[in-house]
């Protein structure tokens, strides 16, 4: 008879049962592979700040997942922020000079939690099979992402809590088709008008302020320079930017490498 977990795993993965052996030897087989790329990262990292050289640290999801500045509980596990770049790097907190904050030119979110800008209905379809890389569904679970409009409360909050030094705004082709373009510019909050990113508790009460943009109807994909963007494309970047505070001077304006604008 084999064993219980031998059992439970073909009948649950349905695929063979694992051997210890084999995965060990396919272990040791990467082991050999990796072994050259291992290292002491600080010491790695300590020897190339001293050569002034030039170092890209991604982080992973964004300020409002943060445990700590983020809407709990909604949350990840681990800080999301810049400032911890230095903690888990070890790279003095004073040599991390440039912060770039990725801000989609809408809103999309994963999962449950507040989400003052959201769309519904149709409304909400026609920008999600336009926007992302091929649409805003999951990489992994191809679930559909829930949209809004461009948050600046939100936005403008994230970036100071990320120090952020420039922006990087991004999926800007997405909005090409719409005649006006929706942005929130503040949250209604028992009645009353506010500019500053409220406390969870109080953003459940939040209503968004909306400003109507007037659309450039047209594609901008494969367009470099700033400058010949259509009017209102480029009004929207600058409306976007002043209510951020932080300049936007990368623009992304379709999925491919090549399809990024420098200001």
């Amino acid at each position: 008879m084999l064993p219980l977990k031998n059992v439970y795993f073909e009948h649950l993965y349905h695929r063979p049962a694992l051997s210890a052996d084999e995965v060990y030897r396919k272990l040791m087989k990467y082991k050999e592979m990796l072994a050259p790329y291992v290292g002491d990262v600080f010491h790695f990292l300590y020897r190339a700040v001293r050569e002034g050289k030039n170092i890209l640290l991604e982080g992973q999801l964004g300020a409002l997942k943060d445990p700590d500045f983020g809407i709990y509980p909604m949350v990840t596990s681990s800080n999301t922020l810049a400032a911890y770049g230095a903690v888990s790097t070890g790279i003095p907190p004073y040599d991390i000079k440039n912060i770039i904050a990725v801000v989609k030119a809408y809103s999309s979110a994963v999962g449950a939690g507040e989400f003052v800008s959201e769309i519904f209905g149709d409304e909400a379809d026609e920008l999600r099979r336009r926007g992302g890389d091929g649409g805003e569904f999951g990489a992994t679970t191809g679930r559909p992402r829930r949209m809004g409009w461009l948050d600046l409360v939100a936005s403008r909050y994230g970036c100071r809590v990320q120090g952020a030094t420039c922006v990087a705004l991004t999926v800007l082709d997405a909005l090409g088709y719409l005649d006006e373009i929706p942005v929130c510019v503040a949250y209604e909050l028992d009645g009353k008008r506010i500019d500053d990113f409220p406390t969870t508790v109080e953003l459940r009460r939040c209503k968004p302020v909306l400003k109507k943009l007037p659309g450039w109807k047209c594609d901008i994909r494969g367009i470099r320079r700033y400058e010949d963007l259509p009017e209102n494309a480029r009004r929207y970047v600058e409306f976007a930017e002043k209510g951020i505070g932080v300049p936007i001077k990368i623009i992304s304006n379709g999925p491919s490498r090549d399809d990024i604008i420098y200001r």
